[in-house]
């Protein structure tokens, strides 16, 4: 199993890409693509990746085919109280643009096979919740 971290992904794939809505779905693609050769190989892969467009989603879910979308929802407001790097604070104060939630939309997943609710839910629930999916989809014992 691999974790794809946003953050890394970020720095080391797409570091001349900015946040623009071309810059984020040509990232996507990136990663979408790493997804599948790990997915060839065998690796499971869990992406930890801001993916704001559906159609972007889309694209990695028929790209990879075994694709498990999990929708972290949260509000805007939690968001921002969680933010450990003050993005949004810079993003309100206009030193970030296309900063999803402030300057950009973001399309919630239309059917995404996990949702969990970190607002409302604890950790080990949310764990839980992905757990039992995987298992119900047939992808865990």
């Amino acid at each position: 199993m691999e974790t794809l971290d946003g953050d890394e992904l970020r720095r080391e794939l797409s570091p001349e890409l900015g946040f623009s809505r071309s810059d984020r779905e040509a990232h996507v693609r990136r990663v979408a693509y790493i997804s599948l050769l790990l997915a060839r190989n065998g690796v499971i892969s869990i992406v930890a990746l801001i993916s704001p467009f559906q159609s972007s989603r889309e694209y990695a879910r028929n790209l990879i085919g075994r694709f498990i979308e999990v929708w972290v929802s949260c509000s805007l407001e939690t968001c921002r109280k969680r933010d450990p790097k003050g993005l949004y604070k810079k993003a309100e104060e206009g030193r970030i643009t296309n900063f999803t939630g402030i300057h950009d939309s973001y399309e919630p997943p239309t059917n995404p096979e996990v949702i969990i609710d970190t607002e409302h839910e604890n950790p080990n629930l949310c764990g839980r919740k992905i757990m039992a999916a995987l298992t119900d989809l047939g992808y865990l014992d």
